[in-house]
């Protein structure tokens, strides 16, 4: 099945007008990939109509940062919206998701500020201004997002909350490359030799969640051992952060704890920055 793509709000809302029955909606910056094709197929048991969004959003890229060679790859990303079944694809320029400067934006509070947002100032204000922005034209009954950004989709699931926005938050589980690397547009960026390096990631998450059993402490500990030895490597692996949180508020838990928690690292290898984490459960003493 071919698509309807609209690139304007009024193709957009003639489409929209058109589709029968539950929409999910999948936001993508495009340069598609297994990861999003898994989304796209959650979305598609999830209900009657998929949509996905194609736009590499200026707001949420700090100076500096990748916005310019960030990969747009429409015509391979359509094809896979075509394959995958998608209904509708929303794919606008710049000057239709931002005729004017804005001047009313979303701000993310205390939780834009931390772990990945302290890294990134300003990059969750961006983020979450255009995911209500694509809420609002799209209009599904619920949109999908990646675990792999759980921050993200922590604040996200807050904002639609705080702002009652009537739009069910899904989240999609982290698809990994065979040598367990997370998935993500950016990795093509990377050199072999960096690719390597960038393995660590991984490799100190599932260290972490293999020390579960012995408490948080444990946790931080056999991770960080991971990254400390890549922090050596050539190209070297050099850490941003690495924390162990709330999945709700992203705020560090401390021992003793019982419950759900987010192993999150992020770090940079050449110039590409990555982020990872596994979600964990402590148990209560027995």
């Amino acid at each position: 099945m071919t698509p309807t793509i609209t690139r304007t709000r009024d193709e957009l809302a003639e489409a929209r007008s058109r589709i029968k029955g539950s929409l999910m909606l999948v936001p993508t910056m495009g340069a598609l990939h297994e990861g999003h094709r898994s989304l796209i197929q959650q979305a598609r048991r999830s209900a009657d109509a998929v949509a996905v969004s194609i736009f590499v959003n200026p707001l949420q890229f700090g100076p500096g940062e990748d916005f310019d060679r960030y990969p747009r790859t429409l015509a391979a990303d359509l094809e896979i919206c075509t394959a995958e079944g998608v209904d509708l694809v929303f794919a606008p320029p710049h000057s239709v998701m931002y005729p004017d400067a804005p001047q009313v934006t979303i701000k993310s509070g205390p939780m834009g500020e931390i772990v990945e947002g302290a890294t990134r100032p300003g990059h969750f204000d961006g983020m979450l201004t255009v995911v209500l922005k694509l809420l609002n034209l799209v209009r599904p009954d619920a949109a999908i997002f990646g675990e792999k950004d759980a921050q993200q989709l922590a604040m996200i699931r807050r904002m639609v909350a705080d702002l009652n926005v009537p739009v069910e938050i899904v989240g999609g589980p982290t698809v990994r490359e065979p040598d367990g690397l997370a998935l993500s547009s950016r990795n093509r960026y990377l050199s072999e030799a960096e690719r390597q390096t960038a393995l660590a990631l991984s490799r100190a998450l599932q260290a972490g969640a293999d020390a579960t059993s012995e408490g948080p402490e444990a946790v931080i500990a056999a991770a960080s051992t991971v990254l400390d030895k890549a922090a050596t490597a050539d190209p070297p692996l050099l850490i941003d952060y690495l924390v162990l949180v709330d999945p709700a508020t992203f705020t560090a838990i401390t021992p003793p704890y019982v419950g759900s928690a987010v192993l999150a690292a992020a770090g940079r290898v050449g110039a590409t920055h990555l982020i990872d984490n596994v979600p964990l459960q402590f148990p209560e003493e027995p």
